[in-house]
């Protein structure tokens, strides 16, 4: 099923004497391939959820459309939607065994679509083993783990032979060796049924992991749609480029002046056929090089050892904030008792961005 938001808007009246409008969604127009799942990211307050509320009908748009292939669902309500909803809480019923719960969207069938006794228990069980959980039937949601509470509610929501799955922020309430195993699952599941997915989730890393496209909001409009790959590697504006990355990219103040690239004067790349302008220069933290003839010298603050590899923080003039956080492999050396450090640089890790209004420079960098 595709998914097609065509210039979707909601506004929320302001509360109180003269409360300005609030737009949580602005103009937004973008397209979800059918058997994908989509990742929509953001901050909080980005608006994320509204959109998830308007596509299932929970919310009414202001304006736009939204469709479903090629029919207009924006008027529809959201039982008649075939959408199936996993909400952040769960929304399991605690007086219900698991069984029960799976069961109970089918129960509320009508028409052509209400089935038997025996194939709605055959449909539940048939969930249940999708998801892992076809040996806890018996149970009631306050006898199941966090883990365990997410499979009956994605399994209830698949119950329904939903047309779109529509997933927020699932995973917040799980430790982290809980949210990763889950969201492997969730990965599989979504792979096995091709159901099209809508995972909304503030984690940027969460959302890489298993997307197959990202839909990156700031402020209720759209900043960017790709590949997770894609879009880390060329972010369309710098929002996007310190919202992608852990560690977050190193933003530093910098200048192309004849062809060169400088920070704080130093010229550390060539840029050709950039004009000469002042700039945002973006570096990944994998796009530092330890290198005694480096042409970037920091001060370096600490060296920190995580294993597989090495975090090496350090300072610079034209550095916006306090610190650079450089990620090098742990097979690299570094005098940890040294007042400064040099790096040579990725040019592919090495991102510039306009200073008048953020977006991206294309830009030859050697």
């Amino acid at each position: 099923m595709k998914i097609v938001l065509e210039h979707l808007t909601k506004v929320f009246p302001g509360r109180g004497k003269n409360a300005p409008d609030v737009i949580a969604v602005n103009d937004l127009t973008f397209e979800i391939p059918d058997g994908k799942l989509v990742g929509l990211l953001g901050p909080s307050g980005c608006g994320k959820s509204t959109v998830l509320n308007l596509v299932s009908g929970l919310l009414k748009a202001s304006d736009g459309k939204v469709f479903f292939d090629d029919d207009d669902v924006t008027g529809i309500p959201a039982e008649y939607r075939g959408v199936g909803v996993v909400f952040q809480n769960y929304a399991l019923y605690p007086h219900l065994t698991v069984e029960k719960n799976i069961l109970f969207p089918m129960e509320n069938f009508k028409g052509e679509k209400r089935l038997s006794k025996q194939a709605m228990l055959e449909r539940a069980h048939q969930a249940a083993k999708l998801v892992q959980i076809d040996g806890l039937m018996d149970r009631k949601p306050a006898e199941l783990s966090g883990g365990q509470q997410q499979r009956v509610a994605i399994a209830r929501a698949l119950v329904k032979q939903p047309r779109v799955l529509l997933m927020d922020e699932p995973l917040s309430n799980l430790d982290a060796r809980l949210r990763l195993q889950t969201r492997e699952e969730i990965r599989r599941i979504q792979r096995e049924t091709k159901i099209t997915t809508v995972f909304v989730t503030h984690d940027q890393e969460e959302a890489m992991s298993i997307s197959d496209l990202i839909v990156v909001m700031k402020d209720g409009i759209l900043q960017q749609l790709g590949k997770p790959q894609e879009v880390y590697d060329s972010p369309a504006n710098l929002f996007v480029a310190r919202f992608l990355g852990t560690p977050p990219i190193n933003v530093f103040h910098g200048r192309v002046e004849g062809g060169k690239l400088l920070l704080d004067g130093q010229a550390v790349l060539k840029a050709k056929r950039v004009p000469d302008q002042d700039v945002y220069v973006a570096i990944r933290p994998e796009g530092f090089i330890p290198q005694k003839d480096g042409a970037l010298q920091c001060g370096l603050k600490a060296v920190e050892v995580m294993g597989r590899d090495v975090s090496v923080v350090a300072d610079h003039p034209a550095m916006e904030g306090e610190q650079i956080r450089a990620i090098i492999p742990s097979t690299t050396r570094v005098d940890d008792g040294a007042e400064t450090i040099r790096f040579a640089l990725h040019p592919e890790k090495v991102l510039l961005f306009s200073k008048s209004d953020e977006t991206r420079i294309s830009a030859a960098l050697k």
